[in-house]
């Protein structure tokens, strides 16, 4: 019972690694690189925390009010293509508080057991960078740090601790902070690891486990029977199996329509950048700047935007110059990030609802799909595993993948 991976990032890897772990015999095909984009750009945070959706309440007058700016979080690149305006309106339309609460509880629950996952992992022999200093939001203005704290008895409800700091508070959690920092909120659990490490140890796990990872193999084709797919193609190159897993990040919209499965999945880019080390006590987020500043070992990474558009992954000045300015309204001494310094572009894959898509993709009874997971691959890249695994080997569907199936898109 051979399965197919499409895609080799987070999520295709640690799909891969528990099939395996199963002793179910797997193989992952990646168009390029395995980890190469979204997978090791991102901050690498570990944060159920803050695993609210992307549309939620404000969203709207927030994203017409960035539009006029260019070096704004928020970018959408106007396209009168009817499948950008479905996918924008979808968005707005789930910018409610009901779905924002909705889609963060099940984050929650995905999320819940993804720390002692990752302990696992390391038990395991994968060998990456990972910390266990939490995340300390960082907020300029009292007001925002009010509204998020709505969602703290939410996830406190989840067993997740957060401490709310005001004024010399916030310094005393992090003396780098500036005195224009207003207050904070710590979430003393949460973590941070370094993606491309993580990306490293889970081909060299898997290469241990004889997976095989097929490198610049882009997927062209799908041959079908019936309900079934029998083979994946690329470049003339046949690959059967019993089963496909489609999760090949902000490229499945694009990949599903082979498969007759067509999802409304769209890149939402994102930049980030390293420079010199900070001795941060945690990760801090830039709550007003929504700049994610993560302290790796010898190197600060500086990571943010959301840019709405196509695939391609071109690295605009403007917007990563916004980003080296972030920090400096946060932390004392802060010095500025030299403008030779490389950024990197990342595509995220987005859904209209915020939500990843997860489960039997569509009518076909041997196809799966993982994607949509948007600023969360890292935090729900093991609970994805874990629950998909479980789908492919043993047909068993958890309820927590419940929120995240296919048909959600057919009842818009």
């Amino acid at each position: 019972m051979t399965t197919i991976v499409i895609g080799g990032g987070i999520i295709g890897l640690t799909t891969a690694y528990h099939l395996a772990r199963e002793g179910h015999p797997v193989s992952v095909v990646d168009a390029r690189t395995p980890g190469q984009g979204a997978s090791d750009v991102n901050a690498g945070w570990v944060v159920p925390a803050v695993s609210g959706p992307v549309p939620a309440p404000g969203m709207v007058l927030a994203s017409l009010k960035w539009m006029l700016s260019r070096d704004s979080p928020l970018s959408i690149r106007p396209s009168v293509r009817p499948e950008f305006m479905r996918f924008m309106l979808g968005m707005w339309r789930h910018s409610n508080a009901r779905d924002y609460r909705r889609g963060f509880e099940a984050h929650l629950r995905l999320a819940a057991g993804s720390m002692e996952m990752l302990d696992e992992y390391r038990a395991d022999g994968l060998d990456f960078e990972m910390h266990d200093g939490g995340l300390l939001m960082a907020f300029l203005d009292e007001g925002r740090l009010e509204h998020y704290a709505d969602d703290l008895e939410l996830v406190g409800n989840h067993g997740i601790e957060s401490r709310v700091l005001l004024g010399d508070a916030v310094r005393e959690q992090e003396p780098l902070l500036s005195d224009r920092v207003r207050g904070g909120i710590h979430f003393p659990a949460e973590r941070y690891l370094d993606p491309g490490a993580l990306v490293a140890a889970l081909r060299g796990r898997l290469a241990s486990m004889d997976v095989d990872v097929i490198e610049g193999a882009p997927v062209d084709d799908v041959v079908l029977q019936g309900d079934r797919v029998t083979a994946v193609v690329s470049r003339g190159r046949r690959f059967e199996a019993d089963s496909v897993v489609l999760a090949a990040g902000a490229w499945t919209g694009v990949l599903s329509r082979l498969f007759g499965e067509p999802l409304p999945v769209r890149s939402g880019k994102g930049y980030s950048l390293d420079t010199a080390p900070l001795p941060l006590r945690s990760a801090v987020s830039l709550s007003e700047a929504k700049v994610a500043v993560t302290p790796f070992d010898g190197r600060l990474r500086l990571a943010g935007t959301m840019e709405f558009g196509g695939l391609d992954e071109d690295v605009d000045e403007v917007r990563v110059d916004a980003i080296r300015r972030g920090p400096a309204a946060y932390f004392r001494d802060w010095t500025p990030v030299p403008p030779t310094s490389v950024a990197r572009a990342g595509m995220r894959p987005m859904t209209p609802d915020g939500l990843p898509i997860i489960g039997r993709l569509g009518r076909l009874a041997n196809a799966y799909v993982a994607t949509g997971h948007g600023m969360l691959g890292v935090t729900l890249a093991p609970g994805t595993a874990a629950a998909l695994t479980g789908l492919v080997v043993r047909g068993v569907a958890v309820p927590a993948l419940e929120p995240f199936g296919t048909g959600r898109f057919r009842r818009q």
